[in-house]
């Protein structure tokens, strides 16, 4: 990519990019929320976002050959992957079909060598066997007949991953199951994958046997551009690393130059330090403010079987363990948004299971691990977005002359920009529409919304996936804050041990839908671990 620039609305996103990739090779790409990162990688995919907003300046070359892609098609044919931050997946098909769709194995008739392929019909159990081959090869436990909609964010990850993989066997598969010489020539094995924030949502295991598929696709010589905010991953996995600031190349340096501290000053400017956050616990008392019960979840992949726990007042409560385990699915299943039955108390009173009504008009807020799918109204204003929930639920942002109510504009501008200061959101106004931030600026719009609602409690999931590693502090910090300076007691979801240890008073570790323990947040990691391998260590 040679000399790259980019405007949105005449506000320049990249700046003169250049860089090399070579067959095999694994770049790290990393930077901070609305570097510049994912808009480089739509450049490179042909995507029509792009083309709509104006095209960009400089030279895309493969094989030293200048492209001019007018689709993310054209890409694929040429051997492009790729993997976005934000979900591309028909909700209502099966993960078989999605990994598969516009490539289903035909099955080949009399009457389709007569009158041509149109007549050809989809070859099922091919199909399921080509998914599960590409599911295999990340390691996973993924069902090819599951509905996308059912699944957790997890296993739509695996899915959109699956699917840029088996893109390699299309030209062998189609090789020895196709009489037709056009589907043949049709099929290009990927050369170039991009993988954008694909362990965001991963446990520490899931993410080794991702890490572990890159390795073995790189030795294959396909190169892959790995965008990602686990600084841990990119040292391990990539052969180089680039480091965007405000949409210019700050560092461009091999593996064997960097560290963990030295990427993270290269991002932000500055030296970042990952330690436990400091806070005052003198308004948490012992008194119990959330009692749930024997609680069953019906949530695809996170089901709960069995899960009572308590939280006191005043206090950050953790919830981890490994992916698809159930953690996703407790406060999913408390807030109404999956199907769920047990006893939930809040302040002593009962929640109404299977009614989202309920807990929200208690006073319990949900910033949800699906930021597009629930948690924003992406095509509204940022206005919008932060004070919609709280002008539903709480008759916020509203003037009121008698019966009549109307919105208060000018209330909602200055809410949300105190929370775009205080979050340090990167946003043209707060006029901009939500889809058009980049995905951590709009994680941080979730978690403004809840705030906005000044929830007596908080559940709050993945609160940063996709956040940059200068942003994660800001975040917690602002977590922190609201805990202290309202009494909000927070129960934090996340599949990062590390991050619930740096801020919560207790972790409770969730394990095959049930609780496995809950310890003290400064209890060794190793305790920890034990209890998400499902064994009970003795006292």
């Amino acid at each position: 990519m040679k000399g790259i620039s980019k405007e949105f609305s005449g506000n320049r996103v990249l700046n003169d990019i250049n860089f090399r990739l070579y067959p095999g090779e694994v770049l790290g790409l990393v930077g901070e929320n609305g570097a510049g990162k994912s808009t480089l990688m739509k450049i490179l995919f042909g995507m029509d976002e792009i083309r709509e907003t104006g095209g960009y300046g400089g030279e895309v070359l493969i094989d030293g050959k200048k492209v001019d892609f007018h689709s993310s098609e054209d890409a694929i044919k040429a051997g492009i992957g790729m993997v976005h931050q934000e979900f591309s997946l028909i909700p209502d098909f099966s993960v078989a079909e999605n990994i598969l769709l516009n490539r289903e194995p035909q099955r080949y008739s009399v009457m389709s060598e007569v009158f041509g392929k149109r007549l050809n019909t989809i070859d099922s159990k091919e199909m399921q066997r080509r998914a599960l081959k590409a599911i295999e090869r990340l390691g996973v436990a993924l069902d090819p007949d599951k509905q996308i909609s059912t699944l957790p964010v997890g296993y739509k990850q695996f899915t959109e991953i699956a699917r840029e993989l088996s893109k390699e066997d299309d030209a062998e598969e189609a090789a020895r199951h196709s009489k037709d010489k056009d589907a043949v020539a049709d099929a290009s094995s990927i050369r170039l994958l991009v993988l954008d924030e694909p362990t965001a949502v991963l446990s520490e295991k899931e993410a080794e046997a991702l890490l572990d598929a890159m390795k073995k696709l790189s030795a294959a010589g396909i190169a892959i551009i790995f965008i990602s905010h686990r600084l841990q991953e990119i040292i391990e996995v990539c052969d180089s690393i680039m480091v965007l600031r405000d949409g210019e190349i700050i560092k461009q340096v091999d593996k064997e130059e960097a560290d963990v501290a030295k990427i993270a000053n290269w991002m932000v400017g500055r030296a970042v330090k990952s330690e436990r956050v400091k806070r005052d616990t003198s308004h948490v008392s012992d008194e119990i403010v959330l009692d749930v019960k024997n609680l069953r979840v019906d949530m695809s992949g996170e089901k709960v079987h069995d899960v009572s726990f308590s939280v006191r007042r005043g206090e950050i409560f953790g919830l981890g363990g490994l992916a698809g385990q159930g953690k996703i699915g407790v406060p999913n299943g408390i807030m109404g948004l999956a199907l769920a039955r047990g006893d939930v108390f809040f302040e002593g009173s009962k929640i109404e299971m299977n009614k989202p009504s309920s807990p929200l008009g208690a006073g319990i807020a949900f910033v949800s691990e699906d930021r597009r799918g629930v948690g924003l109204l992406l095509d509204e204003t940022l206005e919008w977005n932060v004070a919609f929930s709280a002008m539903q639920v709480n008759g916020k942002f509203l003037k009121k002359f008698g019966p009549i109510h109307m919105r208060d504009n000018e209330a909602m501008r200055k809410v949300t920009e105190e929370y775009v200061d205080l979050l340090q959101v990167r946003c043209t106004s707060t006029k901009q529409k939500a889809r058009q931030l980049s995905g951590g600026n709009q994680q941080k719009i979730c978690l403004a919304k809840a705030f906005a609602l000044e929830p007596k409690l908080l559940f709050i999931s993945e609160p940063t996936r996709g956040i940059d590693v200068g942003a994660k502090s800001l975040v917690l910090q602002a977590l922190k804050r609201y805990n202290e300076e309202y009494g909000t007691t927070i129960v934090m979801i996340s599949s990062e041990l590390e991050e619930l240890r740096s801020i919560c008073d207790r972790i409770a570790i969730v394990h095959d839908g049930g609780i496995a323990g809950t310890l003290d947040a400064t209890a060794p990691s190793e305790d920890f671990g034990v209890l998400m391998l499902g064994q009970v260590k003795e006292a």
